[in-house]
């Protein structure tokens, strides 16, 4: 038990950098593609989903009843609960580099990059706790939570799978 402990203190420190550089990069990119489709004409976002659908061979009708089941389910407050999310988290990273900078001992080199694997990590969840909002968090979670079990009921009961596809076809027949 204590060899895996060991591995686990001597990879906490890079893991953590890893995930709080990485992290922040993956929310910028999915920002500007996200300015990106909201600036496409419709029907370039339809012609794009289509072309996505067509390749998708017979996953088709799954992708179409899990798209439909989000839609039902809440995919608006999905939108929502990411934002909240990603503003958590950059709010977050941003305490991390200036915890990062810390000498409270004053001999010139950070705190972080002195104290072991077990350590870091206690500090960083302490730091994580104290920088989240909680309520923010839970109700962005629990909103991704209903979306996602809202999908995978479409996807393992056939009824519910025929159910979204047909509540798609009347929405178009009502047009």
């Amino acid at each position: 038990m204590g060899e895996k402990t060991e591995k686990v203190e001597k990879l906490a420190g890079p893991l953590l950098n890893f995930v709080f550089t990485a992290i922040p990069i993956i929310i910028n990119a999915c920002q500007a593609v996200y300015k990106i489709y909201v600036r496409l004409p419709i029907e370039y976002v339809y012609l794009l989903i289509g072309a996505v659908m067509c390749f998708m061979g017979g996953f088709y009708p799954t992708v179409f009843a899990a798209l439909q089941a989000a839609e039902h389910g809440g995919l608006a407050t999905v939108r929502k609960a990411l934002s909240a999310l990603s503003e958590e988290i950059m709010v977050i990273v941003e305490a991390n580099k200036k915890d990062d900078q810390v000498d409270e001992d004053g001999d010139g080199i950070p705190d972080t990059r002195q104290i072991s694997g077990k350590e870091l990590l206690q500090r960083k969840a302490k730091l994580v706790l104290a920088k989240m909002d909680p309520e923010k968090v839970n109700a962005a979670l629990t909103a991704i939570y209903r979306v996602w079990m809202s999908v995978l009921a479409v996807l393992t009961i056939k009824f519910a799978r025929t159910i979204a596809l047909s509540l798609t076809i009347s929405k178009y027949i009502k047009k």
